[in-house]
């Protein structure tokens, strides 16, 4: 969509056909999990198995099979620059994406140190920190994700890069000047990985004070504003039935009256019935004057 406001595109039903909806509220198209970028995820974590076996192949010293390897992590890194770009200019960003990119950008990467390690061209200790971090940070973000999203920094991004720059020239099994550049560049790699996962810690927690101040003070303004409180509980409350005018006038007529009045009223509901009994006390006596009369 191009977030055109409700209110121009049909008023109550272009915003969701719910009536009493916001007016002008933007309506928002929810990427499908099929497009370009989440392909492109999903093929980036289909080539690594097959990185793997090609960096394997035949003893792992193989010139061509490193050479084939390089060229699938050539392009799972180039895809990997691609579906975010795609995703974000697109408006292509998924709850599939989210979860998936991050994994293969971690699956290749850490399937190439591992098994270079394992070939015994790359010190173990420089894997364990890469992908320590890797995994820390990860954590990290879901310690925080209530509060906020750590953003990528440029040091992050950099990082990235000399990781994957570092690991395609191991891939490739050079020699001779070439070699010695990329132990540096390996070594580039990994004081970056250390200085931004430090980074990323003291964001994680800056982050986290911050909206735990905030949720404290969110707290002692409700605990503060009663009139809030009572036209909370006034909107969700049950409905309390209220007297007519005519009703209260009664009411505050009775209660001025006070005892007097009350005994006061009982005579009058009375009197009817005293007016029968003087008329049937009467009565008789008409009967036998009516009887004397006729003797």
């Amino acid at each position: 969509m191009t977030g055109v406001p409700a209110s121009t595109a049909g008023g109550a039903h272009a915003a969701g056909g719910v009536r009493g909806g916001r007016r002008g509220t933007p309506a928002v198209r929810q990427a499908g999990v099929w497009n370009i970028a989440n392909i492109l995820t999903m093929i980036r974590l289909l080539l690594v198995p097959g990185f793997v076996a090609l960096l394997l192949a035949d003893g792992g010293y193989d010139p061509a099979w490193r050479a084939l390897a390089w060229a699938a992590f050539a392009v799972a890194m180039i895809t990997d620059i691609f579906d975010g770009h795609l995703a974000r200019t697109y408006n292509l960003v998924t709850d599939f994406g989210k979860i998936a990119d991050p994994i293969a950008d971690k699956a290749i990467m850490g399937a190439a140190l591992i098994c270079l390690s394992w070939l015994g061209e790359l010190p173990w200790w420089v894997t364990a920190v890469i992908l320590g971090r890797e995994l820390g940070i990860t954590l990290l973000r879901f310690w925080v994700i209530r509060f906020g999203v750590i953003p990528a920094s440029r040091g992050g991004k950099l990082k990235t890069l000399a990781q994957g720059t570092a690991a395609g020239m191991y891939v490739l099994a050079l020699t001779g000047p070439l070699a010695t550049l990329r132990f540096w560049v390996m070594a580039l790699a990994v004081v970056l990985t250390v200085a931004t996962g430090l980074d990323y810690v003291r964001q994680a927690v800056v982050l986290r004070r911050a909206g735990l101040a905030a949720e404290r003070a969110a707290r002692r303004e409700a605990a503060a504003d009663p009139a809030a409180r009572e036209s909370t509980l006034g909107e969700v409350g049950p409905a309390v039935p209220t007297a007519t005018a005519s009703e209260a006038l009664v009411a505050t007529a009775a209660s001025a009256a006070g005892p007097q009045g009350r005994s006061a009223e009982k005579p009058a509901a009375a009197e009817p019935a005293g007016r029968e009994q003087e008329k049937g006390q009467d009565a008789p006596g008409v009967r036998q004057s009516g009887r004397e009369t006729r003797r």
